[in-house]
Parts: structure tokens; C-alpha cells; sequence
């Protein structure tokens, strides 16, 4: 269950509880006239299943009120109550497999900006990467791995351009952009300055093939990997199932082909450094394909508010005092046709 928080002016209220009333998958809804004070009018807090909230939000977005008020949605803990349990059974589809977009997109939008704590992460990542490297440890590889925050800019950068977000699509690329390039420079900067200190065996890591072959040397699997990674991190997204992305945090070496990139130019070892180069491109290219795909078809088989629905809502909120602001009774699921998406 989801609860949805709507300030609007007070001539649109009735509107909204025409367009929660039209959405199968409703619980309740309460209204407090009067209680906002910025925007001036009205409270909506309704509680839907999550299958809900999507069509929900396109019958708002119908009668504006992203542009005269908010739209706030919050993730309970726990829900009791029969209305609860009806309404769940009423939505179509499984809450876990629903997408919110405006929710996806903030998730993403948020962890995809070029800050201070993004830079951090990436460059602790890449240069824990080299330890392993350097010291032949799969351990601390596999650490880099779960430490790096690239997925953050990838997956913003597929909801992008599934949703043609391309603000969204500059914010994630610079990340990209700046953050490897930084990171890599850092650890070029440590590797030369270790050599000399006798902090590593330069030919001992050159001669390496065992924990970092699978970096340097990318084949098909490398892409097959990738693409797998980025659909399970993509889904895992959507439902919240943070245990699943960090097993795909483990799976995919971008981070360690980044580091090594730095290490083999430092080495001369011009060869090694394509070879990690082509394996971070194939990795990035690959989770992002996967990602798009995996959105696209969210896209295709999630349900949206129908026609005739669409139209009711905005007739009612035309004429205020048309919609009841009681719960009307359980209503059958829609199957009739869908409204085109923006």
C-alpha cells in the first residue's frame, strides 16, 4: 500500500476525489478542507495499492495539479484493515512488478548527480580496485565492486531515454564524464608514486593472470555479463530489492577495468590498458542496453487509465459538487481501452 498526499487549490478537491474514485486499487480517501496553507486549499491523502498509484497520478495529471499544488507519495510500513486488503486484490497486477515513474525517476535523478560524495565512493572504489590488483586479491576486487556507485548514473541515464528525460540524460553522463576520468587519474597518480616507495612489484603485475585476467582480457561473456547485470539491477530498482543490486554491484567490473586501465599505462602495458578500456565500455554499453530494454517493456504492459475514465475526471472537476467524496463501492478492474502516453 501507498499513501498519496495531493495539496491543491480548493476548486480542483472535487476533482481529485473523482479521479481516485475512477482508479481500481483505492482504499480510502480523506480530505481536509482548508488545511493547506501554501497552496491555499485543500488536503487529499488517499491510500492506494501500488498497482494504483500510476493511474492515479495520470488522472492528476489530467487536472493540472503538479502545476497549482504537490502530489506526495509515501511507503507505509504497515497497513491493517480489510479496504486495505480489498483494495490490493481490486488493482491489476502485483505491486512488486509496478512501475511508478515519477518515482524512478527521482530514485535515479538522485543518484545520479556529480557531488562531492559521488566522487568519493568512485574513487575509494577505483583505487581499492588497484590494491586488489596490485596485491593479486580477488577479495578486495570484489569489494571495489560493491563500494562503486556507477550503477547510480547508468540506470539514470536508460530511465532517460525511455522517458526522453534528457536533462535527466546530461545529469547522468557527466557523472559518467567526469567521475571515471577522475578516479582513473588518481590511481595513475598512486600507482607512479608507489613504484618507487616499493609498495608493489611492477612486473609481479604484469605478469599477473589469474584474479585480473577476466579484467584485461574481455570476450563475449564480458557483454553477456553486463547484460544480465543491468536487467536484474533494473528490476531490482523497480522493486526495491536492494539485496538484488548489490549481487549486481558484484557482477559487473567496470570499476576494476577503470582502475586497471590506469595501472597498465602506468606499467606500459598498452596492450592491457585497450583490453580494460574495451572491457568498461562493453560493461557500461551492456548494463545500460539491458536497462532500456527491461524499462521498455514495463512500458509496454503496465495498464494505464482508460479513455472514458480520463474524461469523467475532467468532467467532474468542470463542475464541482458532480463527485461524491465517499468511497463509491468495489468497482470491477478495467479492461477497456488505454490513454496514449505523453
Amino acid at each position: 500500500m501507498m499513501l498519496i498526499r495531493v495539496q491543491v487549490p480548493a476548486d480542483l478537491t472535487e476533482g481529485v476525489v473523482a479521479a481516485a474514485q475512477e482508479v481500481p486499487g483505492i482504499a480510502t480517501v480523506a480530505v481536509r478542507h482548508g488545511a493547506s496553507l501554501e497552496p491555499e486549499g485543500d488536503v487529499v491523502e488517499i491510500q492506494a495499492a501500488r498497482e494504483a498509484v500510476e493511474r492515479l497520478i495520470e488522472g492528476l495529471d489530467g487536472l493540472g495539479v503538479r502545476k497549482s499544488g504537490t502530489i506526495a507519495l509515501f511507503t507505509p510500513d504497515v497497513v491493517l484493515g480489510d479496504r486495505a486488503r480489498e483494495a490490493e486484490e481490486e488493482a491489476p497486477g502485483d505491486g512488486s512488478d509496478t512501475v511508478i515513474w515519477d518515482e524512478l525517476e527521482q530514485r535515479t535523478g538522485s543518484d545520479s548527480r556529480l557531488t562531492w560524495q559521488f566522487l568519493v565512493f568512485l574513487v575509494a572504489a577505483t583505487n581499492l580496485a588497484g590494491i586488489g590488483i596490485v596485491t593479486d586479491s580477488t577479495i578486495a576486487i570484489v569489494g571495489a565492486m560493491v563500494v562503486g556507485p556507477e550503477f547510480g548514473p547508468l540506470a539514470a541515464l536508460a530511465v532517460a531515454l525511455v522517458e526522453r528525460r534528457w536533462s535527466l540524460a546530461r545529469q547522468a553522463t557527466v557523472a559518467l564524464a567526469v567521475g571515471f576520468p577522475t578516479a582513473m587519474v588518481t590511481v595513475a597518480i598512486a600507482a607512479a608514486v608507489s613504484i618507487p616507495l616499493g609498495l608493489y612489484d611492477p612486473t609481479a603485475v604484469a605478469s599477473q593472470g589469474t584474479a585480473v585476467e577476466f579484467i584485461s582480457h574481455p570476450g563475449p561473456y564480458s557483454f553477456i555479463v553486463a547484460v544480465i547485470a543491468g536487467a536484474v539491477g533494473m528490476i531490482s530498482l523497480v522493486g526495491n530489492k536492494s539485496s538484488v543490486l548489490v549481487g549486481v554491484f558484484i557482477s559487473v567490473t567496470t570499476v576494476p577495468a577503470a582502475r586497471y586501465v590506469a595501472v597498465a599505462l602506468v606499467l606500459g602495458e598498452a596492450d592491457r590498458a585497450l583490453g580494460s578500456a574495451l572491457q568498461l565500455a562493453l560493461n557500461l554499453a551492456g548494463i545500460v542496453v539491458a536497462a532500456v530494454l527491461v524499462l521498455l517493456l514495463y512500458r509496454a504492459i503496465t495498464p494505464e487509465l482508460p479513455l472514458d475514465a480520463a474524461a469523467r475526471i475532467i468532467r467532474r472537476a468542470s463542475h464541482p459538487g458532480a463527485a461524491s467524496l465517499h468511497r463509491r463501492p468495489s468497482r470491477q478492474k478495467h479492461d477497456g481501452g488505454h490513454a496514449p502516453r505523453a
